[in-house]
């Protein structure tokens, strides 16, 4: 099997990167499938206290939703796919370790929600983040919710029906990034940051992440049961299919 997820322990800091750079890094089942398994080793071992996600290349942390693989769903392996969000999410909202986004490039979609549940996030003057799910066809309903956590009710409205991605300028402004530093920098910081954080009294830091899982919760749930609703309903259209293949066509055709 291809290796979609890498893995390396750098002293007391476990570093994970999604490895699809061809695609930009986007996400399809068996890349969700390890990723849930790596955060599971790295939960598991002592000697690891802090973790970085990040993306290969220097393009994108991650483009979202690989659209080849879902243009071909139906309502009853849409809602398989809520379960899969639901088992990479709930894993990195359970861990007792933080954990620091490293972002090179676009955080679209779910690559976008993904950093959102990670505690920090660092980035370079050129990261563009946002949540074009629209764009493609696709209803969001775990972006909402995980949005409204970090930036509020009126900002997740206009990022989930305009589509639009924010700069590193905006992302900063109003909280999504924690810290902007030049491109070449970004892992140097994020390590130095989950250095400091391995630091910190490891009972503490394993309540504290248990107590923002916890008053987040219900909103999880909540989501993830419109998640499966929505996505029934909207699959049984036709639409996201429709929707996908004019999306994949039209970057085809830039491509060309």
């Amino acid at each position: 099997m291809e290796s979609f997820v890498l893995s390396e322990i750098r002293g007391r800091v476990g570093v994970i990167t999604l490895n699809r750079p061809e695609v930009l890094n986007a996400w399809n089942a068996p890349m969700r499938a390890r990723l849930v398994e790596v955060f599971d080793e790295m939960e598991k071992d002592e000697a690891v206290r802090a973790i970085i996600l990040t993306g290969a290349g220097d393009r994108a942390f991650g483009a979202g939703q690989d659209l080849n693989e879902t243009k071909t769903f139906d309502p009853d392996r849409a809602e398989l796919w809520i379960g899969e969000w639901e088992r990479l999410y709930d894993r990195i909202r359970s861990l007792s370790k933080p954990v620091i986004a490293a972002l090179n490039g676009v955080a679209a979609g779910s690559a976008f929600q993904v950093s959102l549940l990670c505690d920090f996030r660092i980035g370079h003057p050129g990261v563009t983040m946002g949540q074009p799910e629209i764009n493609s066809g696709i209803a969001s309903t775990t972006g909402p919710w995980i949005m409204r956590e970090i930036i509020g009710l009126a900002r997740t409205i206009d990022l989930t029906l305009s589509g639009r991605m924010m700069d590193a300028e905006e992302c900063l402004r109003i909280g999504v990034m924690n810290r902007v530093v030049p491109q070449d920098q970004v892992m140097t910081a994020s390590l130095a940051l989950a250095s400091e954080l391995a630091d910190k009294p490891p009972v503490a830091m394993r309540l504290n992440r248990a107590r923002f899982r916890e008053v987040t919760e219900a909103g999880f749930r909540d989501c993830l049961a419109a998640g499966i609703r929505n996505q029934r309903e909207a699959y049984a259209t036709g639409e996201p299919a429709r929707m996908m293949e004019a999306f994949l066509a039209k970057r085809a055709a830039r491509k060309g």
